[in-house]
Order: C-alpha cells, then structure tokens, then sequence
C-alpha cells in the first residue's frame, strides 16, 4: 500500500460516481484499493436498499433515515481507515464480498 492507493480507495465512497472514478484509477493488482471499493460498493447498495422504502409510508421513511445516518457514518469510517491505511472491515458490512 502507497500514498497513490490511498486516493481511489477514499474516493471510491463517495457515492456511485466517486466508485465509478476509483474503479478507472486503481490498479488491478493493489488488493487494499479492492478491498476499500467492495465495502464503498456495499454500502451503495446498502443505501439504495435505504432509498427504496421511502415508498412504504410513515415507518419506511423512518427506515430509510435511519439507514442513510448509518451509511454516511460508515462512509466516513471508511474514508477514515482508507486514509489511515487501514484494512479494518467496517462494522456489520465488513464481511460481505461482492468483489473478489
């Protein structure tokens, strides 16, 4: 791990853009870079399941802003570690793999 991973795995949770853009710069290679963007990716999904039960009145929507505080702390968590260099699974999500 370098200073020049550090950049797209911070970017790559800073929504679907900042995930698209990492996914160009990184190298194929740099498993820390991997493992920082499937967390992001994570956490993507994670807020569109959040998004969609905005459509179930009073208690979905009461959902859902629960899920999007919980996403951004843990997007900035992972900035945090991305930065810092750190491998550290994010709670909760840290185990799940989408990308090898």
């Amino acid at each position: 791990m370098n200073n020049r991973s550090n950049v797209p795995a911070m970017i790559s949770y800073i929504t679907w853009i900042g995930f698209l853009v990492a996914m160009f710069m990184r190298d194929p290679t740099d498993g820390f870079t991997a493992h920082h963007m499937n967390q992001a990716l994570v956490l993507n999904l994670v807020s569109i399941a959040g998004g969609l039960l905005n459509i179930i009145p009073i208690l979905g929507n009461m959902a859902a802003a629960v899920i999007s505080i919980a996403v951004l702390a843990a997007d900035i968590l992972g900035i945090y570690r991305a930065a810092k260099g750190s491998t550290e699974p994010i709670p909760v999500i840290g185990d799940i793999h989408i990308i090898g």
